[in-house]
């Protein structure tokens, strides 16, 4: 399917060294503000306090979090989970504090905010178990803010999770080489893998400049970016192999722009659908998606940037050519084999 054709090849290779300069300064600034300013780790990274709490109605997420920026956290993590009217709390740890007094004080806070005041329940189970629980009540006597559960998350799970985000990332790349160093030439992996590289740090940078929170979902997005980036990185090198073959008297510029030129409507129709679902995760899909969907835009904007002019234009410059691409034929043996 295509929207258009452009019948006249666009000279995509003649800016490539001007793109790319743009692509290194972009490159160094990105690491220049993971090592400035570093990540903002999630509570899945830094460990801390994960409250559930159950509300008789839709829960107030505004409400929950201007409650908590009272008590001096910053940017409190509030999410729905499960109904409207459960609610995810995540605090970072506190210094001085474990997570009875955390969790006590934001609850007695919750509580306070919906005008009610805390109670200990004590109840006893079948098995004869003795549980304390607290409680929530208002002037009625029913309960206005029910506590469900509370977690704490330690440091070393983080790094665990940090640790194994970090095997991932380095796993997807050795595969993603070695895939296209069987699938195409060596210097076809090389240069895709430092396109997607080059998409994954300018993510990352964007996520330190910005500050935005890393969790584990933006992980996600970033392993899905680099598998996403390297299929249009195929795309492109599969019809520059099979422009190799059919045009042969065709200069590697050109037959490198034509491979571009004839993907264009392509890509468009395909990024352009996968985009729109990103950005209606993105305006609609509430705090939850909306990191996940901020990485996923910013991945693949410059995705099918980096295909086009860092993927394609490094393969140019390793010096790929129609012979690595096509194994010459060998010509047959008159005596084929045959021994007199």
């Amino acid at each position: 399917m295509e929207f258009f054709r452009i019948h006249k090849d666009i000279p995509f290779m003649r800016h490539a060294l001007v793109f790319n300069v743009v692509s290194a300064l972009t490159f160094v600034a990105a690491v220049f503000f993971l090592v400035h300013k570093g990540l903002h780790l999630s509570i899945e990274f830094k460990g801390g306090t994960v409250m559930e709490v159950k509300y008789p109605k839709a829960a107030n997420l505004p409400a929950i979090r201007h409650t908590l920026e009272s008590l001096g956290y910053e940017q409190p993590e509030v999410t729905s989970f499960d109904t409207a009217r459960d609610a995810m709390i995540r605090l970072p740890i506190a210094e001085g504090s474990n997570t009875a007094d955390t969790s006590r004080k934001v609850f007695e806070a919750l509580c306070k905010a919906e005008q009610g005041s805390t109670k200990q329940f004590d109840t006893v189970t079948p098995k004869g178990e003795h549980i304390a629980k607290l409680g929530c009540v208002d002037a009625a006597g029913a309960e206005s803010v029910q506590l469900q559960k509370v977690e704490f998350v330690g440091p070393q799970v983080g790094e665990e999770l940090a640790q194994n985000g970090l095997n991932a990332l380095v796993m997807v790349v050795v595969g993603v080489m070695i895939y296209l160093a069987i699938r195409f030439e060596w210097k076809f992996a090389v240069a895709a893998i430092v396109a997607n590289l080059h998409d994954v740090v300018i993510i990352l940078g964007f996520f330190a400049f910005f500050q935005w929170e890393f969790s584990l979902t933006v992980l996600a997005a970033v392993l899905a970016v680099l598998g996403y980036s390297v299929n249009e990185s195929v795309v492109i090198f599969d019809r520059i192999r099979e422009n190799f073959r059919k045009q042969r008297k065709m200069s590697v510029h050109e037959v490198i722009d034509n491979a571009i030129t004839s993907t264009i409507s392509r890509t468009i129709i395909t990024h352009g659908c996968t985009q729109m679902m990103v950005l209606s995760m993105l305006f609609l899909g509430g705090p939850t998606l909306h990191f996940f969907a901020i990485a996923l835009t910013i991945g693949i904007c410059f995705g099918i940037y980096s295909s086009v002019f860092v993927a394609a234009a490094v393969a140019m410059w390793l010096g790929v050519k129609r012979e690595d691409l096509i194994k010459p034929v060998k010509e047959k043996d008159e005596t084929d084999g045959a021994v007199v």
